[in-house]
């Protein structure tokens, strides 16, 4: 078996999460870390290597691929300066600020045969994975609609000290707006279930209970185009106790019965007059920087970069089920239409 040797882009808490999952994947070895305040610690923790800046990353012959975990307006640059290099990339969620330059990736990559994949590792939570195969089996029949709700107070994660970090780079206007690290997965999960692209879109947004120059809470509506329709409560600034279940909470309706989700908790599937849980997750420590780098959160992420591993090693093509970089502009453009849609206080259309 060949061994995959990946270099790192930024040291944060993704930067951290990529490096560990390369770490306990027999496929994979983390060779490099380059970026952020973090990285020295990071690399000697994982006793790997800290390279100065991204361009020295991606020329280093001992290096195949590069995973990007840098704030969200870096992910084109580096994508770029990696492909040039030679390297396949796994880029997190979005995989760009910009649909335009969704569209230069995409096509930089595939003149030079090289695997870009997005890092939409909600893929990989059997919760989620379960829910695929009830919606794709007919167990509730046509689905119709979807209800969508992504709160929290990130007041809580910037005040642990166990994640470091400064958070700047969450109230940064290349940032752009919360909406685009938080619409992403709820899109490529909907799409990847449905098998449905995302139509038009109309949205209201607003910025509450901080200074910041970025959207933090939107409210949107959602047409796909096998006739559903979602909507979708977005919000970064939720008071605390919150409301109980609704951090990431899909609740799904066809003509037979009705699915409702907690991906941090139970798959609940309603038909023939009964509820029923399916499906319960085990804690996963998302949120708690003493057991983020545990099991089972790390589960999905050491899949989604096995997954990365198979399509770069396939002899046919075929992906080992992890965004494709169609994906990942399926999530830029819906969520930039999000953002116009508020904006211009119209419909946005993507057909």
């Amino acid at each position: 078996m060949t061994v995959l040797r990946i270099g790192v882009t930024g040291s944060g808490f993704m930067g951290r999460t990529h490096v560990d999952a390369a770490n306990k994947l027999v496929s994979t070895e983390p060779v490099a870390v380059s970026g952020g305040s973090r990285a020295g610690k990071l690399a000697a923790d994982y006793g790997i290597d800290v390279v100065p800046d991204v361009e020295s990353l991606v020329r280093r012959s001992d290096i195949d691929a590069i995973v990007i975990a840098t704030p969200h307006w870096l992910h084109f640059e580096e994508a770029l300066l990696a492909a040039e290099a030679g390297k396949h990339v796994l880029v997190e969620k979005p995989m760009a600020t910009s649909v335009d330059d969704c569209d230069r990736l995409i096509e930089e990559f595939s003149n030079r045969g090289l695997t870009l994949s997005v890092g939409y590792h909600q893929r990989f939570r059997e919760s989620n994975y379960r829910t695929r195969d009830l919606i794709q089996s007919g167990a509730i029949g046509t689905v119709r609609c979807i209800q969508m709700s992504a709160l929290f107070d990130i007041t809580a994660m910037r005040s642990d000290p166990g994640f470091g970090g400064t958070w700047g780079w969450w109230t940064d206007p290349r940032a752009i707006a919360h909406l685009l690290n938080s619409a992403p997965h709820n899109i490529d999960l909907c799409r990847w279930w449905l098998g449905a692209d995302i139509v038009s879109v109309a949205a209201q947004n607003g910025t509450f209970r901080e200074e910041n120059p970025n959207e933090n809470t939107t409210m949107a509506l959602l047409s796909f185009d096998n006739g559903a329709m979602a909507t979708f409560w977005s919000s970064s600034v939720l008071p605390e106790p919150g409301f109980a279940g609704e951090s990431f909470r899909f609740r799904i309706m066809g003509d037979d019965g009705v699915i409702d989700l907690d991906p941090y908790g139970q798959l609940r599937l309603g038909r023939n007059g009964r509820n029923e849980v399916v499906f319960e997750q085990p804690a996963v420590g998302h949120d708690d920087s003493n057991s983020a780098f545990a099991m089972p959160r790390m589960q999905a992420y050491c899949d989604q970069m096995q997954g990365f591993v198979d399509s770069i090693q396939s002899s046919d093509g075929s992906r080992g089920g992890e965004g494709n970089p169609a994906d990942g502009r399926a999530g830029v453009a819906a969520t930039i239409a999000m953002l116009q849609a508020a904006e211009q206080n119209t419909v946005v259309s993507l057909a």
